[in-house]
């Protein structure tokens, strides 16, 4: 007969593996994760971003080089846009904004051909992957970042709709040194509101965002003019916003 074990024995401690105890852990950091990215994305479906991850880097680098930094933005609703500003910035970046789900494949397939040819690797992201890389994250290619752009991405495209993705972008974009959003460097340009832009100016500002610290809006070369009648024109055959809206429901 078996023993029962007394007071002054003790019961062997029953340890669960080392590689439960790490699922465990990243188990509950993905959800963590998760469901704070999902709250922020809804908070700013409805609130001004006050900043973004780029100003955030921008400040810190200077800062790490001890150099002034002012950054210039204020945020505007998109009822007090200029219509030709987020034609403009379609026709320039992403054309089939209204009719894909936040990546443009067709895009991508093409920037790859291109480079397979012998061609610089050109951009292929889209207005929602901007906005997304530029509000929550920092810059980079690492594959972090890229994976976590890809999910932002996803995000917003789900639970913004696509004007909220729109104003978000042409709020927080960079259109040169220390100058974020199209209200700032419409003041900062030609000195007037983002509402009183004309489509030549639009046009202008988009111009320069492939690498808004090379081109300048203030002294166009002639390359970022040429860019601007191309935009021009793109911005003519594409009709408006609304057109566009309407054939992709």
């Amino acid at each position: 007969m078996t023993e029962l074990p007394t007071e002054s024995e003790s019961i062997p401690e029953i340890r669960r593996p080392f590689w439960r105890k790490l699922l465990r852990w990243l188990f509950w950091l993905t959800f963590g994760f998760v469901l704070f990215s999902i709250v922020l994305v809804l908070i700013f479906r409805l609130a001004p971003a006050p900043s973004s991850g780029l100003m955030i880097e921008r400040w810190l680098e200077h800062q790490i080089a001890s150099k002034a930094y002012r950054a210039r933005h204020q945020w505007v609703d998109d009822s007090t846009i200029a219509k030709a500003m987020p034609l403009a910035v379609i026709a320039s970046e992403d054309q089939n904004f209204f009719a894909h789900h936040g990546f443009d494949f067709e895009q991508l397939e093409k920037a790859l051909e291109a480079k397979q040819r012998g061609k610089r690797l050109r951009g292929a992201s889209t207005i929602s992957q901007q906005t997304a890389k530029n509000l929550f994250l920092w810059s980079g290619r690492s594959y972090l970042r890229k994976g976590l752009e890809a999910w932002f991405t996803v995000l917003i495209e789900l639970l913004w709709p696509k004007e909220r993705i729109l104003e978000m972008y042409l709020n927080i974009i960079e259109f040169g040194p220390g100058i974020y959003g199209v209200e700032a460097a419409s003041r900062q340009y030609f000195g007037k509101p983002a509402k009183a832009l004309t489509r030549a100016e639009a046009a202008l500002l988009a111009a320069v965002l492939p690498n808004p610290h090379r081109l300048h809006a203030a002294r166009p070369s002639a390359y970022v003019r040429e860019r601007q009648q191309w935009i021009l024109r793109q911005m003519s055959q594409l009709g408006s916003v609304e057109q566009l809206q309407r054939a992709n429901p």
